[in-house]
């Protein structure tokens, strides 16, 4: 049997970063896979999903060409060459990182992981592999309710992304990042969606400002149509279709695409044998360091229950082989940017003014709308706005958002701007390139400080009634 310093169990993008990052400390390292490198962000969901999003908002551009004095006839949408593309992306990502594993050193096994014990992994029926420290990364997979009927016309976003076909009309269960961003998709590309939420609203971990101005753009600039508040019942499927009520409207499509939810990879890890296990919610609980209660035993990513974020798996992942192998441990990031391919598109970072109102916290906010730069309106994109929210007495950044065109990329000169701590004033005096989207930044900061120039000056209170002389 080989032993190894290190073994990680997953090869998504907690679980490889985690293996190459071991190798990179001197450690031997074993890195289990049981499908595919890159696991579901890469294979089935984070790349996947940015490839067809790319082609579809590029169709969309091509569709309202005539508004920038561009005429185009005869485009069209040729999926099965979409699905083309995105699976040459794919292989190309994946060859990558099997190269990046075996420069480093890293020996890949395929087969799904099971512990014999806590320094003991089998693989599959026929092998098994010694660790002295194990970080385990499996991931999470699509929920699925068990009230939805089990038909071909029923997918999750899995399933959804090899479609040999799209749909005519689309109905989609579940109004979170997945839902929106799928919805998005299958919107700009020409088919009929229809968007149902349980809750109140949309994305509902953001703040009431950014939803709002992402639920009118769905339905203003996409035709989509949302509905929220209720559930969507008496689900049925055949070869005719799918259908099912929200309160008293019966709404049919050609296939259901259900986006509620991701449940934890934990199934066959025998975690007993490590002497783990998992919550109520079937994660497995970590600390700030990724150590699990097994001391040699570390976790990251989805499986963990934190953030489900495949940039928040990958800063896990290193600081797991870290600690796993160094003498100091240190606690992994909680800055962590979200970023939602919608359209349009979302970056968030920090507290948000839900966030500060639930702390009773002391918080200043101002936006600047992105139809107040020359480059949104130079190239036609001048939807959405940016945020700052400060800290009332520091004039500290504690948080931010964006939404509109570019608002993913960028986040994360907020993100750092946070993490450095800076001021609103710092930042407002912080030149930026013109013209460029990222000006929206510095403008937002000069609101904040009761200083924009591209901004009209917030109106004083109007005065009360003057009283004349007594």
């Amino acid at each position: 049997m080989e032993t190894f310093d290190v073994a990680v169990i997953g090869a998504g993008p907690g679980g490889y970063p985690a293996a190459i990052r071991a190798a990179q400390l001197g450690a031997s390292v074993a890195l289990v896979e049981k499908e595919q490198l890159g696991g579901t962000c890469l294979n089935w969901g984070c790349i996947p999903t940015k490839a067809l999003l790319a082609a579809a908002g590029a169709f969309a551009q091509i569709s309202h060409a005539e508004a920038r004095g561009i005429t185009v006839q005869g485009a069209a949408v040729d999926w099965p060459a979409l699905l083309g593309h995105k699976d040459k992306v794919i292989g190309q990502l994946r060859h990558g990182i099997k190269q990046l594993l075996a420069a480093n050193g890293v020996k890949l096994f395929t087969g799904a992981a099971s512990f014999q014990d806590r320094h003991t992994l089998g693989i599959g029926d026929a092998t098994a592999i010694g660790a002295g420290k194990v970080i385990i990364a499996t991931g999470s997979t699509s929920a699925r309710p068990a009230f939805l009927p089990q038909h071909e016309r029923v997918v999750e976003s899995r399933g959804f992304l090899d479609l040999d076909r799209l749909p005519r009309t689309l109905l989609v269960l579940g109004g979170g990042f997945i839902g929106c961003e799928l919805a998005c998709l299958a919107a700009m590309l020409g088919v009929k969606v229809t968007l149902v939420e349980l809750l109140e609203d949309i994305l509902l971990l953001l703040d009431a400002d950014v939803r709002r101005e992402v639920r009118a753009q769905f339905e203003k600039r996409l035709g989509l149509r949302v509905l929220t508040g209720k559930a969507l019942e008496n689900i049925t499927a055949d070869a005719g279709g799918v259908r099912g009520s929200f309160g008293g409207e019966l709404l049919a499509a050609d296939l259901l695409l259900c986006a509620v939810g991701r449940q934890p990879v934990t199934d066959g890890l025998q975690l007993a044998h490590a002497g783990l296990a998992a919550n109520e919610r079937g994660f497995i609980e970590t600390d700030d360091y990724c150590r699990t209660r097994a001391a040699t035993i570390y976790a990251v990513g989805d499986v963990t229950g934190k953030t489900q974020l495949a940039h928040y798996a990958t800063a896990q992942g290193i600081t797991a082989a870290e600690n796993a192998l160094g003498p100091k441990p240190r606690q992994h990031e909680t800055l962590v940017p979200n970023v939602i391919f919608t359209s349009p598109e979302i970056g968030t970072v920090g507290l948000s003014e839900e966030d500060a109102r639930k702390q009773n916290r002391a918080v200043r906010t101002a936006k600047f709308r992105l139809a107040g730069l020359g480059k949104a309106l130079a190239v036609g994109e001048t939807t959405g706005f940016v945020k700052w929210i400060a800290d009332a007495a520091t004039d500290q950044l504690l948080g931010a958002a964006a939404v509109g065109s570019r608002a993913t990329e960028l986040i994360a000169e907020a993100a750092v701007a946070i993490r450095a701590e800076f001021t609103a004033r710092e930042l407002g005096r912080t030149i930026h390139a013109h013209p460029t989207f990222s000006e929206a930044w510095m403008e937002a900061a000069q609101v904040l400080q009761g200083e924009a120039i591209h901004a009209p000056p917030k109106r004083a209170p109007s005065p009360g009634p003057r009283r004349g002389p007594a």
